[in-house]
């Protein structure tokens, strides 16, 4: 797995055997950045089979619309798919020139046919929905022990949110896999014991 760091939004790259997944991207805008942050990585546009967001926040899929253009195809979940909209208006009234997403043009699975899915591309693993943050939240749990959470709040947070039960619920799935590292987009990694 690599770790792109271009702009606010962690983001994530993993080969698999037969494609690759890009985890999240950054706000539009910060595709000349994305193309640096490739390039010093020896990763290239070609090598990504496949986008996958966390969550559709302005900061989470603001260059998923231009990597559909250039062939990366959208994983859409789909508890993810009556929120694809989301950013648009919000791009549209900061005056920021994005690329929509053709969900059209979209892979749509469910989590529960996502191992399958990541298998065919080489990647173990599974995706999750993990709705504590916003509905369409999802976390991408590998094998190997690390998952890639989007915003989800830490697990030691959940005392603070007493009426999020959804937080718990979150984790308590989340921990019920046995990872050992939650790669957050805006938050330094955390070790589960």
């Amino acid at each position: 797995m690599t770790e792109l760091r271009y702009g606010n939004t962690k983001t994530f790259y993993i080969k698999g055997d037969k494609g690759g997944l890009l985890v999240d991207t950054d706000y539009a805008g910060t595709l000349p950045a994305f193309y640096r942050a490739l390039k010093q990585n020896g990763i290239a546009v070609k090598d990504i089979s496949f986008v996958l967001a966390t969550h559709y926040h302005p900061d989470h899929m603001g260059l998923i619309g231009d990597l559909q253009k250039q062939g990366v195809k959208l994983l859409l979940i789909d508890v993810q798919k009556d929120h694809v909209r989301f950013s648009d208006g919000i791009f549209l009234r900061d005056g920021i020139p994005f690329s929509p997403v053709d969900e059209t043009k979209a892979e749509t699975i469910s989590c529960a046919e996502s191992r399958a899915f990541l298998a065919d591309i080489g990647i173990c693993g599974e995706i999750v929905s993990t709705p504590s943050h916003s509905a369409d939240s999802v976390t991408l749990i590998l094998d190997n022990g690390d998952c890639i959470a989007g915003d989800l709040e830490p697990y030691e947070y959940i005392d603070a949110y007493e009426d999020n039960p959804q937080l718990r619920a979150d984790w308590e799935l989340l921990m019920s896999y046995r990872q050992k590292r939650v790669l957050f987009s805006h938050r330094p990694e955390s070790m589960i014991r």
